[in-house]
């Protein structure tokens, strides 16, 4: 009983929050409304109301479509322009379902990249996959490459570290033997002169 009473608790509840309207967006009926509100990437709200069937998000600072955003809406009208679209690796998705809508939803109109530069000005429904795995290449390259200069950087450290430990252990080896060698001849000289302190005496009790 407490676990379907728990189940419509949250059915009630999941429904609330699928039909709210997105923050700082304005909704009216299923059309929703989020242009021009400065959202970026990350925070560009995260679902849409389930009956929504036009969405702005024209003139916003957006560069990429976060993962399976749109593909739960049954929407006839989407406005994407005026947006900073980066496309490298991120812009994959964005690309798939523009390619994915008929093309009287004009939705891809205006959704330009804006970099890199040798894909500015692009539409993005008309790249081809590989100028977009080109980027995410070069792209990993570079991460690779930063990698590789870090670790030798830090194994060129360890080495120094180390052959600095080696020479501090050989001088302090070195100099452990000079001073028992010192001690030893000091230890040495004072049994010598004791020796010969005590020789006139047994000479004068003689």
């Amino acid at each position: 009983m407490k676990g379907l009473l728990l189940l419509g608790l949250l059915l009630v509840f999941g429904g609330q929050t699928s039909s709210a309207c997105p923050h700082l967006c304005s909704c009216h009926g299923s059309r929703v409304d989020c242009s021009s509100r400065s959202f970026t990437s990350s925070l560009l709200p995260t679902s849409f109301p389930a009956g929504t069937t036009e969405l702005h998000l024209h003139n916003n600072l957006l560069t990429t479509l976060p993962n399976g955003l749109l593909d739960d809406l049954t929407l006839h009208s989407v406005s994407l322009h005026g947006n900073p679209w980066v496309c490298d690796c991120g812009v994959l998705y964005l690309r798939a379902w523009l390619l994915s809508q008929p093309t009287s939803l004009s939705s891809h109109l205006g959704v330009n990249c804006s970099s890199p530069p040798g894909l500015r000005g692009r539409l993005v429904v008309y790249l081809t996959e590989e100028e977009v795995l080109e980027t995410c290449h070069y792209w990993y390259c570079n991460l690779a490459l930063a990698s590789q200069v870090c670790l030798f950087v830090f194994v060129v450290v360890q080495a120094a570290l180390l052959v600095a430990l080696i020479i501090f252990l050989r001088r302090f080896e070195k100099l452990s033997k000079e001073a028992r060698r010192t001690t030893e001849e000091s230890f040495t000289a004072g049994e010598g002169r004791r020796d010969s302190e005590h020789m006139p005496l047994k000479d004068s009790a003689i």
